[in-house]
């Protein structure tokens, strides 16, 4: 960083709202650089500085009397190391940069304040620091006027939560419809529309104030532990994602079947029942990819067996053989677990023997008393507790379990008193769904490492995704409400790192039968990131038991899921790798920041689509707006076209929501398939949307066998990239073909159809020789035939 540059961050400072910033008792007393790391001694403790990366800074403080051991950190959510970046120490008078090539750290000499910036943009400063109160410590920062704040979990709130004070402590809101300020994932983290993130490293329970108190500030509130913070920052939002993901860890890959149907309900009561469901969903031509068993598998009744963890044979005598039978069908079984161990299962006994449980303070099984019944909780800060669930894991695998899904997990009752083996309840709370799926995911890398896990949870932390944990919403109500808080909980579970945030599509609580809401809702599954229908049994959640005019259309959804598997595939590679979440908010790709961005119910999914769910009953119009003054959208079902930079009214349709496709766009499709197992990627309906404002755009597959733990690492994939180039009225679409070391190519064909082409093209050529081509005069629309080849490179030529 130049002196110029300094100084006039240094005007930028003193005219912004940082310039009273900082606790006027806090003194300057001395600064040391160890390394990359700056020390800063002041009055009351000292200050610990260093970057990961030129656009990632971790600050620590250390109060007077408080003892820190830099080699064993405690973080639950940071797995990235603290990388060699050059970094320079300035000493300017009044004050001291300490800077990377993209964040610097300003120390104000006096009155004493630390402030970040990126690239010489200002980003935020402490305001008054560290504070420690009777019950809570803070540390506080001072927020830009018209600065917009998201993130702190799951909440529905709006997009921009500013203005609330979120509680830092996991916990299920059962029936919740449009609103909810506390649901079962409380993340300590805050993005702002200035295009940077404070995460707050530290899983204990307290307080995240976004600004409550109109005075400009940002307040991390806590019941004790580490005072440590990362500033992650970026110049766009892909920047500012593949940074927060860097530092916490990226979601693997799921399995190719979690992109299908699933077939889940509270719940199917025996094996006759599972398997009647799962062949109605075959003669119904229905595609299916897995059957969900909520807690009857283990039990008869709701209350009074959790803890059995093992088939109840009177009702699933041969629990083996039809999951066997189901997996011949291309459908896998994923089952509930509890942490809870009730005192009148047929394990508790064993619990108690082998040390399992959360204890007392006089060491013994704390036990207490909820909804399913007097209870213990399994321990699972101790080793004993460990082993003993996924010892229960591993053979229930063995048996023919194929996903799991954990309930209940905040812990949905976990009293103050109770003690695990690494401390409070308070201490863990928030990180025991977290270590819950850490616990399947490490089982499976050491026992099962060529597969890949399924792990549904419905309470998590910050880096969950790196266990591949698929999160949803909770106890959603059947209801348009509970409909309309979706998409904003998605969309901003994304953005902190949980990309398959989702909900039970229909809604899960009420016995209400509304066909309209259900189809709205499956209409919107679509475009979110896991299709799982779910509901109390009163009313079946399952298509194929509903009207017949009902499971026409939700069948008319499921056939589009799984048609759009290619592409929803390669987006879901793409979140692995860059941690860009599958739905993203209008704001990653606005210019404009007077438009109207800031908003859930016109959204991205991937790069290519905008999605505006039908989320009132009986509606008729439908606003949406389309970003990016100049771009130019089509709708995905008639190819109408639509400009960017406005907002339009538009008519839903029964047969589908508003879903449209940006210009420039290549999409792969596939032909239905009954399951994902009969699904092979070698031949794809490969869309792409012209216009001649487009001069070039570029697209890709990802494939690989679907199943493979770690696929792309081990060399075991191919990427197709697609490209296009127009000018002088000639468009040309090239293929190029990337195969891994291991991976067993085979032929692969396109269908490629263009759209938006106005008039029957002079010539069309593929490698220079001419071929047949169909142009359809109705819907603009000309379709090649690229033949399957290895190692696709095919050059399409079209003269328009």
């Amino acid at each position: 960083m130049t002196k110029a540059t300094i100084a006039g961050l240094a005007l930028l400072l003193a005219a912004s709202p940082w310039a009273d910033a900082q606790n006027a008792d806090r003194k300057l007393q001395g600064v040391r650089q160890n390394g990359n790391t700056l020390e800063i001694a002041t009055s009351d403790g000292r200050y610990l500085v260093k970057p990961y990366s030129s656009n990632i800074v971790e600050t620590t403080f250390i109060p007077n009397g408080e003892r820190f051991d830099p080699r064993s950190p405690d973080s639950h959510a940071v797995i990235l190391a603290p990388g060699q970046v050059p970094v320079t120490l300035k000493d300017e008078g009044a004050r001291l940069s300490f800077a990377t090539p993209g964040i610097s750290v300003t120390v104000e000499r006096q009155p004493f304040r630390i402030s970040y910036a990126y690239k010489g943009r200002p980003l935020v400063a402490e305001k008054r620091g560290y504070q420690a109160g009777k019950d809570l410590e803070a540390i506080e920062f001072a927020l830009e006027d018209g600065e917009a704040l998201y993130g702190a979990g799951a909440r529905a709130v709006g997009m921009n939560r500013r203005g609330h004070r979120f509680q830092l402590y996991n916990k299920a809101h059962y029936g919740y419809g449009n609103r909810s300020e506390l649901l079962n994932y409380t993340i300590p983290v805050a993005l702002s529309s200035k295009k940077y993130a404070i995460h707050f490293d530290n899983p204990r329970t307290g307080w995240l104030d976004f600004d409550s108190r109109k005075d400009g500030s940002l307040r991390y509130e806590v019941t004790g532990g580490r005072k440590t913070y990362q500033v992650i920052a970026g110049d766009s939002w892909d920047e500012v994602m593949a940074g927060y993901t860097g530092l916490t860890g990226r979601q693997p890959l799921p399995p190719r079947w979690a992109f299908g149907n699933f077939a889940s309900r509270f719940g199917y009561r025996s094996e006759l029942e599972a398997r009647a469901v799962v062949d109605k969903f075959i003669d119904e031509k229905i595609p299916l990819d897995a059957i969900v068993l909520d807690l009857y598998w283990f039990g008869k009744e709701v209350k009074g067996t959790m803890g059995n963890l093992d088939w109840d044979r009177a009702t699933f005598p041969n629990a083996e053989k039809m999951m066997a039978d189901f997996r011949k069908k291309g459908v896998k079984t994923i089952v509930i677990s509890e942490p809870f161990v009730l005192t009148t299962s047929g394990r508790w006994q064993e619990a108690v023997e082998r040390n399992v449980l959360a204890t007392d303070a006089s060491g013994k099984p704390y036990v207490y008393d909820f909804y399913f019944g007097n209870t213990g909780l399994i321990d699972l800060y101790k080793p004993e507790g460990r082993d003993w669930l996924w010892n229960i894991y591993r053979k229930l695998k063995q048996g023919g379990v194929s996903g799991w899904w954990g309930d209940l997990g905040e812990p949905e009752v976990h009293p103050a008193a109770l003690r695990h083996a690494t401390g409070a309840a308070n201490d863990v709370h928030n990180i025991y769904g977290h270590d819950w799926a850490r616990l399947i995911a490490e089982g499976y890398k050491k026992e099962f490492p060529n597969e890949r896990p399924f792990i549904l949870m419905r309470a998590g932390y910050s880096g969950s995704q790196r266990f591949g944990m698929i999160p949803w919403s909770g106890d959603v109500s059947r209801s348009w409400g509970g409909l309309q808080s979706q998409m904003e909980i998605s969309l901003q579970m994304g953005m902190q790192g949980l990309a398959y945030m989702h909900s039970d599509l229909g809604g899960f609580a009420g016995p209400v039968l509304d066909d309209e809401l259900y189809v709205r809702w499956l209409q919107y599954g679509v475009f979110q990131p896991v299709f799982r229908p779910h509901a109390q049994e009163e009313v079946a959640p399952e298509p194929v038991f509903r009207s017949a005019r009902a499971k026409v259309l939700a069948r008319a959804a499921v056939w589009l899921r799984y048609a759009m598997l290619p592409y929803n595939y390669t987006i879901a590679f793409d979140n692995s790798q860059t941690g860009m979440p599958l739905m993203r908010p209008l704001m990653f790709v606005e210019t404009d920041p007077g438009k109207p961005f800031d908003r859930a119910g016109t959204y991205l999914w991937g790069p290519d689509f905008l999605v505006a769910p039908v989320v009132e009953a009986g509606a008729t119009r439908q606003e949406v707006y389309f970003p990016n003054s100049g771009s130019v959208w089509f709708d995905f079902h008639t190819d109408a076209v639509h400009r960017g930079g406005v907002l339009e009214v538009v008519k839903p349709e029964e047969a589908h929501i508003p879903v449209f496709v940006r210009a420039g766009a290549f999409v792969p499709m596939a032909q239905v398939v009954q399951t994902t197992r009969d699904y092979t990627g070698r031949q794809i309906d490969l869309h792409y949307y012209h216009d001649a404002s487009v001069a070039a755009s570029s697209g890709k597959l990802y494939d690989d066998d679907g199943e493979t733990a770690g696929a792309f690492e081990q060399g075991k994939y191919e990427i197709v990239r697609f490209v296009s180039k127009y000018a002088g009225g000639t468009l040309d679409i090239g293929f190029d073909t990337e195969t891994g070391k291991q991976y067993a190519a085979a032929a692969r064909g396109f269908s490629v159809k263009v759209h938006n082409v106005q008039a029957r093209p002079r010539a069309v050529t593929i490698d220079g020789r001419a071929v047949a081509a169909s142009w359809n005069a109705r819907h603009k629309l000309l379709e090649v035939r690229v033949p399957a080849r290895k190692g696709q490179d095919a050059k399409l030529a079209i003269v328009l």
